[in-house]
Order: C-alpha cells, then sequence, then structure tokens
C-alpha cells in the first residue's frame, strides 16, 4: 500500500491506531486536569478505583484497592457515629484503603540498581547526562512493588507551590493540612534554590498505616470523596520516581513526571512527541486484570460481554498520530489508517442520516464498509455564562434590589431569545440536547419529561417542551428598563458584549448567529475577542460580561455541576469554578445540605429546589449537553460511550488480520491514470519521434545523393 502513513514494519502487528488534535500539556497528576491529556494518562497512572467498564448509571469498582473503601464517621469527642448520622454531627469521616500486594510499577530507570542495591541513576551531574534526551538513553531499568506510601507521597505533592495542583484549594477544605503543608513548602524553599523532597514533610490527617494500607482524615462529611480516588490526583507517585527527575539537568532535557508519567497501569509512554506521534506501550509488569463478565441490558446482544474473563490489556500498543485538520483525520480514517473517528461537522452528512423524527442512522456509505456507530449523551454542559459583577447584565457589586430584578429580567429575556435548539442544529448537527439546567442527563437529580423543563424558557406542549415566543422576551426587556432595545430614560441602545476567543463563538458564523438573534430582539451585539491567556485573566478579575465556557463532570455526581454556582466558588473573590461569580444565599445554603446528602427522595427534593433557583435567577443561559458521536470500523471491538470512564484503551481488541484485508482492498493502487499520462505522452512524443525519423530519412537520402553526383 503506497499511501501506508505507518512504518512497514508495523503492518500485521496488534496496534490500535487513533489521533489526537490538540498537544497534552501535564503529564504530571498532581496538574493534569483535561481530557487530552486523560486519554494518555488514565491508561498509565492507576487510582485505587475505577469505574466499571459497562455499568450505567456508573459504578466504582477497586482498582488496585482491594476492595471499595467504606466511609467512618466520628464526632468533636472522637466516637464513632452510625453511618446514617446527622452530617452536623460529624467532625470527622475516615477513610482506610488498602492496596493489593503483588502490583508492579513499569519498567524505569529510577528504580535501577547498582551492585551495592544503591539507586544506579542518582547524583547524576552534567556530564553523566551529557547525550540524555529521553528515558530510552538510560540503559537500565528496574521495578518495585506498588506501595501505600506511594500514594501518600502523591497526596503530599498536592500542597507543592511550585506544581499549581488544580484541586488544590478544594481538597483543602476538607483536607487542611495540605494548607499547613504548603505553608512549610513555601518557607522551605526559601532558603533552597533546588527541589525539595516533600517526602521529609508530614502531611496531617494523612498515615501510612502499613506497607499496603493508608488511611485519610477527612473535616466533616464528604460523600464525594471517594470518586476522587478514581483520579489520577490520588494515583501513586513512587518518591524514588520524584527524586530520580527532582536531579539538577533533568528539567532542561525535558525530563519530568510532567512528560514522561510513571505507574503501574497496562500502558507506558514510550515516545512523547506533541507535534506529531505519542505511543502507549504495553507494560509488561502489568497485574493480572480481566474483562468484565456482567454490564447493563443490551451489552451481550452488542457484543460487548463476548471477553469475558479475557486477560487484559489486548493491544500491545496504541499509537496517537497529530492531526491538525479535519479532512486528513476523516479521510484516514476511511482509508483504515484510524480505528475509530469522531463525528465532526465537516463529515457529519457523509457519515450519518437524520430521519424526520430526529433518529440518527449511519449513511449506506458507512454501513457498506462496515463502521459502527456510537451515540450518547455526554456527561457535560456548555453555558452562556453572565457574569453577576457587571452592571448592566448582573446589576454590580453593590446594586439595589431594583438594579438586581431589572437584570435578572435582561438575562431571562436573552436566555429566551437566543433559541439554543437552532444553534444546535446549525452548528452541531444536532448533537446536543438543549440544557434546562446544569445537570446532565443520566445524573442524578436531572428530570425528565414536563418536570424537566426550565418554565423561565419553555412551555409544554403536546408532550414536548417548546421554547417560549420573542414576544415574551421583549416583554422581559421591556420590564429590564429597555423596551425595543433602548434605555426607556435616555434612549440609549442596549449593547451586549460577549468575550471569547478564537476558534469558540467568535468565529465567524456563530457571531453573526448570535448578532441575528440579538437584533431580532432589538439589542446591539459586539463580539470582543482575545487569546486564551488575556481571556482567563478578563474572566478571573470580573471583566467579562457574557462569555462561553463548558463543564466536563469529574464524576457523576449532581455536587460537580451545582458546585459551579455555588457562592463560595466565585471566580473573583475566591479564584473558584463560578465564573458567574453567582451569589444565592438560599442556593448556597442548599448546596451545603444537598452535597452530603445520599441519593434518595430527599436529595431530589433539595435539587429541584436548587434548580428552580437557578432557571428563576437566570446566571447562566443554559446551553447543551453534547451528543457523543463516535464511528468505529467492523474490526475493532468492547468500545463503548462513556466518557466518565476514561481508562478504556485495556479493553479494546483489534482483529489485525480483517483490518489488514480491509486496508488492501481499500488502498489498491489506481492505475488507469498511469495508462492515461502514457499515453498522453506516447501521443505527445510520437509526432516528434515521427518527424525526427523522416528528418534523418530525408538527411541520408541528400547524402546519398551528394555522394553519387560525384
Amino acid at each position: 500500500m503506497l499511501n501506508d502513513p505507518y512504518p512497514a514494519a508495523e503492518r500485521g502487528q496488534n496496534i490500535l491506531y487513533t489521533a489526537f488534535t490538540q498537544q497534552p500539556k501535564h503529564f504530571d497528576p498532581v496538574q493534569s486536569y483535561s481530557e487530552d491529556e486523560a486519554t494518555f494518562l488514565y491508561q498509565i497512572i492507576e487510582p485505587p478505583l475505577q469505574y466499571h467498564f459497562l455499568k450505567r448509571p456508573y459504578v466504582l469498582e477497586p482498582a488496585v484497592a482491594e476492595a471499595v473503601p467504606g466511609v467512618r464517621f466520628y464526632d468533636a469527642g472522637g466516637r464513632e457515629l452510625k453511618s446514617d448520622a446527622d452530617p452536623a454531627r460529624v467532625a470527622k469521616s475516615v477513610v482506610e484503603i488498602r492496596i493489593r500486594p503483588g502490583i508492579m510499577y513499569q519498567p524505569h530507570p529510577a528504580f535501577a540498581r547498582d551492585d551495592t542495591a544503591a539507586p544506579r541513576y542518582m547524583g547524576l551531574d552534567d556530564a553523566a547526562l551529557r547525550g540524555v534526551r529521553t528515558l530510552s538513553d538510560f540503559a537500565e531499568t528496574g521495578t518495585r512493588e506498588l506501595e501505600a506510601g506511594d500514594f501518600v507521597h502523591q497526596l503530599k505533592r498536592l500542597a507543592d507551590p511550585h506544581l499549581h495542583s488544580p484541586i488544590f484549594e478544594l481538597i483543602a477544605e476538607y483536607l487542611p493540612g495540605l494548607k499547613t503543608l504548603q505553608a512549610e513548602l513555601v518557607e522551605a524553599g526559601k532558603t533552597s534554590s533546588g527541589w525539595i523532597d516533600v517526602g521529609d514533610f508530614e502531611l496531617a490527617g494523612v498515615e501510612v498505616v502499613d506497607r499496603y494500607t493508608y488511611r485519610i482524615s477527612l473535616k466533616g462529611v464528604y460523600p464525594q470523596f471517594l470518586y476522587w480516588l478514581s483520579m489520577p490526583f490520588f494515583g501513586p507517585v513512587p518518591p524514588e520516581v520524584d527524586r530520580f527527575f527532582g536531579q539538577p539537568g533533568m528539567a532542561e532535557r525535558n525530563l519530568s513526571l510532567d512528560r514522561w508519567p510513571v505507574g503501574t497501569g497496562p500502558y507506558m509512554l514510550v515516545e512523547n512527541n506533541p507535534n506529531s506521534r505519542m505511543v502507549l506501550a504495553r507494560n509488561p509488569n502489568f497485574r493480572l486484570d480481566r474483562y468484565p463478565c456482567e454490564g447493563q441490558a443490551g451489552d451481550a446482544e452488542a457484543g460487548l460481554l463476548a471477553d469475558c474473563g479475557k486477560p487484559l490489556p489486548f493491544v500491545d500498543k496504541v499509537v496517537f498520530s497529530r492531526e491538525r485538520e479535519g479532512i486528513p483525520y476523516w479521510n484516514k480514517f476511511l482509508q483504515g489508517y484510524y480505528d475509530a473517528s469522531g463525528v465532526s461537522s465537516d463529515n457529519f452528512d457523509q457519515a450519518v442520516t437524520m430521519t424526520s423524527q430526529g433518529e440518527v442512522n449511519l449513511s449506506e456509505d458507512m454501513e457498506q464498509k462496515g463502521i459502527r456507530l456510537l451515540t450518547s449523551v455526554s456527561p457535560a454542559v456548555f453555558y452562556l455564562g453572565f457574569n453577576l459583577l457587571d452592571p448592566l447584565v448582573g446589576g454590580g457589586k453593590d446594586a439595589s434590589p431594583a438594579a438586581r430584578e431589572r437584570a435578572r429580567k435582561l438575562r431571562q429575556a436573552i436566555s429566551i431569545a437566543l433559541d439554543m435548539e437552532e444553534f444546535v442544529s446549525i452548528f452541531l448537527n444536532g448533537r446536543g440536547v438543549p440544557a434546562m439546567h446544569p445537570i446532565p442527563p443520566g445524573v442524578f437529580g436531572a428530570r425528565e419529561g414536563e418536570a424537566g423543563i426550565n418554565p423561565v424558557v419553555y412551555t409544554w406542549q403536546d408532550g414536548a417542551p417548546v421554547r417560549r415566543s420573542r414576544d415574551e422576551a421583549k416583554r422581559l426587556l421591556a420590564e429590564a428598563g429597555w423596551p425595543d432595545g433602548r434605555n426607556a430614560e435616555t434612549g440609549e441602545p442596549l449593547i451586549i458584549h460577549l468575550d471569547t476567543t478564537p476558534g469558540g463563538l467568535g468565529d465567524k458564523a456563530r457571531s453573526d448567529w448570535l448578532a441575528k438573534q440579538f437584533r431580532e430582539l432589538g439589542v446591539q451585539f459586539i463580539v470582543r475577542p482575545t487569546d486564551y491567556n488575556r481571556f482567563q485573566d478578563k474572566v478571573r478579575q470580573g471583566n467579562a460580561q457574557l462569555f462561553f465556557f463548558g463543564w466536563n463532570a469529574d464524576y457523576p455526581d449532581p455536587e460537580n455541576l451545582l458546585f459551579l454556582l455555588y457562592g463560595p466558588q466565585g471566580k473573583v473573590s475566591y479564584q473558584g469554578q463560578n465564573g458567574s461569580n453567582y451569589l444565592n444565599p438560599e442556593y448556597d445554603r442548599l448546596f451545603d445540605r444537598m452535597k452530603v446528602m445520599p441519593d434518595g427522595p430527599a436529595r431530589q427534593a433539595v435539587i429541584d429546589r436548587m434548580v428552580a433557583i437557578l432557571q428563576h435567577d437566570a446566571p447562566w443561559l443554559f446551553g447543551f449537553h453534547p451528543k457523543s458521536y463516535s464511528l468505529q470500523h467492523g474490526w475493532v471491538y468492547n468500545r463503548k460511550p462513556g466518557s466518565i470512564v476514561r481508562n478504556t484503551l485495556k479493553y479494546q481488541r483489534v482483529d489485525v488480520a480483517a483490518r489488514e484485508q480491509a486496508r488492501a482492498q481499500w488502498n489498491q493502487p489506481v492505475r488507469w491514470p498511469l495508462a492515461v499520462v502514457g499515453l498522453l505522452l506516447a501521443l505527445i512524443i510520437l509526432p516528434a519521434l515521427l518527424h525526427w525519423r523522416r528528418h534523418e530519412r530525408a538527411t541520408a537520402v541528400d547524402v546519398a545523393v551528394k555522394r553519387g553526383a560525384r
């Protein structure tokens, strides 16, 4: 195959081929927090827990832990309480995690030992590091068993002021010892210009019980903590690996945990070139892990239980190629050079068809190639946020009740006028569900049917939500003091500003659509595009007016979505995730109550009230919950939608022979153009050749005549 983009040596190998579009920035588990990084990191780092691959709703299960740990509650006097104790009585929650013995790390030079059993690659100087550019430049590697202390070491690293962990403030609220440790590390940094070993410090509330057991004591009640135990933030970092990368000269050579993560997972990173290619290879020391034998209804029929009990992982290597443009990505998928692909707006019509009832089916071309379509609603929300500190759309920080009420009606008017159904249809090819509130479908707290609509924006008619009319939006606009889009007192026009980044809603087609929506409301609309860093600064400082944000749920609990509008998470006052700087005392009280409640009718009632408050106050224009559309070739098995489950590569299997056959069939050399080119060349050359031959003959005759004349 002349167009094969991969080395010939890879043909026929048990490799999964995929692509990435955005460069991953952080692989250090203390810092990494984005989806493009999770694609790699979750295959390398194993936290104590993971989500069951197939079960929905999502279920936590042990990864390297022996079991999902229980939580014990204690009052202020140290007396243990019952599991259903009033959260107000709980002073401390204790989680004890026991790790399974015998789990080994991937081969790594930090574990290599010399003849005296001392670390072989410690105390290196510039001379020893000359010529070293990657981990493979170290001749020897080693391994060791996973221990409880490795998890405690990583927890201490959350406090490192140089690493800027994005979850520090949140976790420190329940683990106050982190702030104490951070202050100690700051002081230590004043007298040290080099790397500081966090292992030399204590972290109050965290202790190693024995080689395989550690204990975490949390302040108060935090039921969602177990979800965090499934994330790399709470995975293991061996102290000797930390020390290895902390040596002088390592960072200058891009040798760090941020580029070369170390773990016990099924794969290890063996090639890191974020500009072109990333490669994960099977960890030869990976523990015995087996494919699940149970799931949910329909999994068996979909073939998702066919590999029940088989050892994982199935593929030996995963090759990620960087694709900057969508068309080459799509073409390589159609040629069989990528095993799976998303569905973008550019190739949507080629990939799927929509019925009159809105059902999505594969196109005939895709079906003929044996391609399969996977769809699901992602546990995410995209929204247009209003900055409540802005005098126009929020009333301002010290606004009067009347001013806040006018701003609220303005936000409601805009929420009605901007037709999200139309936006999803035009710009997402229908790949989204209009949002009624922050909680996506499938997460506890999200109601369906008439009970689930936003009554400020929709009515319920003939069994479906119907957006309120533009006339209602104009009525609210007039009540806000802007009849027909002009100030009722001064006559000045109402101007709304959207702060955005290139590639966001500032793109011309989207901004033109937004301008049209506002124009029909009688409002002028201006886009203020800026680079990403400047945009983030504007939001942090409260200088944005409207902005477009999205949030992928970290774990399947409404707390992880409703906290985005929690007062103590205000962006300006607390550097939190509440970019709207929304503050409602009743909502905050209900949030404090809801977050510690178990799922059930009582918690649902509290969530219903919280949602009603948000719908009335409209701090967001609740945009949409994205639908995930994914295509895979028929030779790929064991892929199931569900973005909460991120360690999925170990479950996927490839029929290499079927792929090779399809590639050969779909990429046969097309020879007829060569024949056409040859014919054209012949037609061009033949007259010249005939002319040359006539000329030669004529010359020969002429010479003969002259000789005869002599």
